[in-house]
């Protein structure tokens, strides 16, 4: 794989992923621009999870960042028990497996002519030097949520509590009274 980082700016909603899977643990992520060979999306995300288990909970997570983003996600593959979790979000497509299923399907060689791009370029974008020119998509509207990192520095330091909003007085509805049946003689 090429290993050479470029600068085309890298969308906001990958450096989040996978700050999202580092901190839920995911092992050995690699992040691979596979632009110029995908027609369907542009970066691939692999990561590892230690068991299903934990390819449940990184594939929560993958869900709660991207709504979170406003990207729309447009496929899942989530098969209980097989080992890979695939998560679609158009331009990102990110493949969770356990130990066993990474070394077996090893996408790495499938996708070795991709750009392998290091993570310290997805944080720190100024590593990043000069992509090759790319074929134009049609753009699409997306809400830009803070990364976690900024979120947590703008909580105050002590929450103060909101006071309960004060509840409304209901009006007692009367039951209809009972009207005697008029029977005909």
């Amino acid at each position: 794989m090429k290993s050479k980082p470029s600068t085309s700016a890298l969308p906001p909603l990958l450096k989040q992923i996978c700050q999202a899977l580092e901190d839920k643990k995911a092992d050995d992520l690699r992040v691979l621009r596979v632009s110029a060979q995908s027609s369907i999306t542009d970066y691939l995300i692999l990561a590892t999870g230690t068991s299903e288990p934990h390819l449940r909970a990184l594939r929560v997570e993958l869900e709660k960042v991207i709504d979170l983003t406003g990207v729309r996600i447009l496929g899942m593959d989530t098969n209980q028990g097989s080992g890979w979790i695939v998560v679609d979000a158009f331009d990102i497509m990110i493949h969770v497996f356990t130990p066993e299923n990474r070394e077996k399907y090893a996408l790495e060689r499938l996708w070795k002519d991709a750009e392998d791009i290091a993570l310290e370029a997805v944080y720190d974008e100024s590593k990043l030097k000069p992509a090759a020119p790319k074929a134009a998509k049609e753009p699409k509207a997306t809400k830009k949520a803070a990364p976690k990192a900024e979120k947590a520095k703008a909580k105050p330091a002590a929450k103060k509590a909101k006071p309960a909003p004060a509840a409304k007085p209901k009006a007692a509805k009367k039951a209809p009274k009972a009207k005697p049946a008029r029977g005909k003689k």
